[in-house]
């Protein structure tokens, strides 16, 4: 079992930055890939990155890529999103997930967080 709790959502003018942060409980963190979604208003939950459960390999969504970065610290049981060069389109509730296989769909993901709101103005 994992408890996901995300933090550091805000709001944000364009071209800002912001650090999510998701902190998770349970010892089994370490065995578990980590993802980040994004849900906008009347659209579906996308997908945006996601690390390996060992921390070194990354995936990133199209839209995010160059801007937004993924990390974990094993360690203190948390994983992260560094988001800079912060857009309108970018606005959503941002998610972070946790599951076992290596894809990017959130039907693969066991586990979920309750969600922070990110919100960019122009």
């Amino acid at each position: 079992q994992v408890q996901l709790v995300e933090s550091g959502g805000g709001l944000v003018q364009a071209g800002g930055s912001l650090r999510l942060s998701c902190a998770a409980s349970g010892r089994t963190f370490n065995n578990y890939h980590m993802g980040w979604f994004r849900q906008a208003p009347g659209k579906e939950r996308e997908f945006v990155a996601r690390i390996i459960s060992g921390g070194g390999r990354t995936y990133y969504a199209d839209s995010v890529k160059g801007r937004f970065t993924i990390s974990r610290d094993n360690a203190k049981k948390t994983v992260y999103l560094q988001m800079n060069s912060l857009n309108p389109e970018d606005t959503a509730v941002y998610y972070c997930a946790a599951g076992t296989q290596w894809l990017s769909t959130t039907r693969v993901y066991d586990y979920w967080g309750q969600g922070t709101q990110v919100t960019v103005s122009s």
